[in-house]
């Protein structure tokens, strides 16, 4: 970023950067757009209706102030007093030309909830990229649906030119804060992969506040992992970042009160999609894994930028979390497969464990999706991995058939050891069609053919028929690791497709009961989305500061 177009918010340590973007229409404005539409004229056949522009996942273009008592069925347990948010891709203007499910403009969708009513509002997150769109009054930006074939290569050429001659401003980078989202030190952080993290407030009532843009004084040179890991224990964040350039992976660590430490460079041979990772006590694990960013193929293969390789095998390095650079890491080898998302981590003697759900032969342009009658799932399941630090040796176990993703547990237990994992059955590649227990400490039944009880698998809870939701957030009775590892509530989104309608539900986390403990309607449709969490009953008390569970 440019040094003379920062301007901060907040105090030394506290300073978050104003995003003031400086785009330019004119001539050379309308000459690339020329250019471009008659690339896609060509190249492109925009007769195609997406799959992730339609149904339920069609954007609603429109934010929503705070809508005040909603219609709540059944009760809202206290501990959920504070703001339920989930974020997810919600594109402002329609695409130019390709758009994959990823592309859209991060909106957070909140829910406020104190003594037992609720408050609903959605807001964009104010990027540098919307608001340049909002300035030209339509998509400027390369979406990654556009990255395949010589099409792609051309696309990524119109976005170098206007970068390059000052069309659009890349001083503040270009991501889209619609992936994940994160609380730590004071701040709620919209998360995307590609770009860095921005902050935003919740207010009294329930409303959302961009901020700006953290950079962390400056330090933060590289992009920001959307899945950061915090440590209920030492209240510090661990991250990483992955870039298609030297180096490949760049390891973090935040402490307490904000402040990042000096960078520490991994060493892989390619440049790969690295989506998550995990913490433990002592160690931070990282995953280099076999889809590899390779725009050679690309171009040659007609494929998306990122293309998995079936035929390597897949790395995992466990490094102790607070090493200085990389000389004490060491690496592990396991069976060819590819990861999204990690539940959790812990150490048992020798061993580090790591729980996540595992995919074999993952092919993204299954979410770069044209509209079809249905669409192939991906084949996740949920593994146990060992990594032991005596021998060198790894080993996995199977937990589940598929399609289990988005496992999540009870926080106050991150980077130890744990028993409950809550996951989400996939039906159609990401549409949840309901919330699974597991318990660790059982055995998975054999000669399973499909998800259901028994065995290691405590409860489901089924949405029914054209029912999807979204990742399922627990929240515990009693902060803390004092009571009973699962005595709290999941709290998810639910879509009707029958009905049009969307709704909120809370659920017992311990009893995975058919009845839910609360549903409360929504005003309008929610799209179906990424991850959530929640803001406890502390939300708003301390000027304006947020406690996340």
């Amino acid at each position: 970023m440019a040094e003379e177009k920062q301007s901060y918010i907040g105090g030394a340590g506290k300073k978050i950067v104003e995003v003031n973007p400086k785009p330019n229409k004119g001539l050379t404005s309308k000459v690339i757009d020329f250019v471009e539409n008659l690339i896609v004229k060509f190249m492109y056949d925009s007769s195609l209706t997406h799959h992730y522009l339609s149904g339920n996942f069609a954007p609603v273009r429109e934010e929503t102030p705070p809508v005040t008592d909603l219609l709540v069925k059944g009760h809202l347990p206290d501990c959920l007093n504070g703001e339920f948010v989930r974020v997810g891709p919600n594109p402002k203007f329609s695409p130019v030309a390709g758009y994959h499910w990823f592309d859209g403009d991060g909106m957070i969708h909140g829910l406020r909830i104190k003594d037992g009513k609720a408050t609903y509002v959605s807001r964009y997150v104010r990027t540098s990229r919307i608001k340049q769109e909002e300035y030209f009054g339509g998509a400027k930006f390369m979406k990654i649906g556009d990255l395949k074939g010589l099409f792609g290569l051309l696309m990524v050429n119109m976005q170098m030119l206007r970068g390059k001659l000052k069309v659009l401003d890349i001083s503040y980078g270009t991501g889209k804060a619609n992936t994940a989202l994160v609380y730590h030190h004071g701040k709620l952080l919209a998360l995307s992969e590609a770009d860095k993290p921005y902050a935003l407030k919740v207010l009294e009532d329930g409303d959302l506040q961009t901020l700006g843009m953290l950079d962390y004084d400056n330090r933060l040179a590289h992009s920001f992992t959307a899945h950061p890991k915090v440590d209920p224990f030492t209240g510090e964040m661990f991250t990483f970042g992955y870039s298609h350039t030297l180096p490949y992976i760049t390891y973090r660590v935040i402490s307490k009160d904000g402040v990042m430490h000096d960078p520490v460079p991994i060493t892989i041979s390619d440049p790969i999609m690295m989506h998550d990772f995990a913490i433990t006590e002592n160690y931070a694990i990282f995953m280099d894994l076999p889809l590899y960013f390779r725009p050679k193929e690309m171009v040659k293969e007609n494929k998306l930028i990122f293309t998995f390789d079936a035929t390597k095998k897949s790395r995992f390095g466990v490094l102790p979390r607070y090493a200085k650079n990389e000389l004490q890491i060491r690496w592990f080898e396991l069976p060819n497969c590819f990861i999204f998302h990690n539940a959790n981590a812990w150490e048992e003697e020798d061993e580090v464990v790591l729980i996540t759900c595992r995919l074999e032969n993952p092919d993204l342009d299954m979410v770069n999706g044209l509209v079809k009658e249905k669409l192939e799932n991906f084949s996740n399941e949920l593994y146990e991995m060992r990594f032991n630090m005596k021998t060198g040796l790894a080993s996995q176990k199977k937990l589940s058939v598929s399609a289990v993703d988005f496992p999540r547990v009870n926080e106050s237990y991150t980077g130890r050891r744990q028993r409950y994992v809550y996951g989400t059955i996939l039906d159609s590649i990401v549409k949840v069609s309901g919330i699974i227990k597991f318990d660790l400490h059982a055995e998975p039944e054999t000669g399973k053919t499909k998800l259901e009880v028994g065995g290691n698998v405590l409860g489901i809870y089924d949405l029914g028929p054209g029912r999807f939701g979204s990742e399922a957030v627990f929240v515990p009775r009693v902060p803390g690791i004092t009571s009973e590892e699962d005595d709290g509530y999941l709290i998810f989104f639910v879509h009707d497709e029958n009905t049009g309608k969307s709704a909120i539900n809370v659920i017992d986390a311990k009893t995975m009961s058919a009845d839910p403990v609360a549903v409360v309607e929504m005003p309008h449709r929610v799209p179906y989305g990424f991850p959530c969490l929640l803001c406890d009953r502390g939300a708003t008390s301390r000027a304006g500061k947020i406690v996340i569970v």
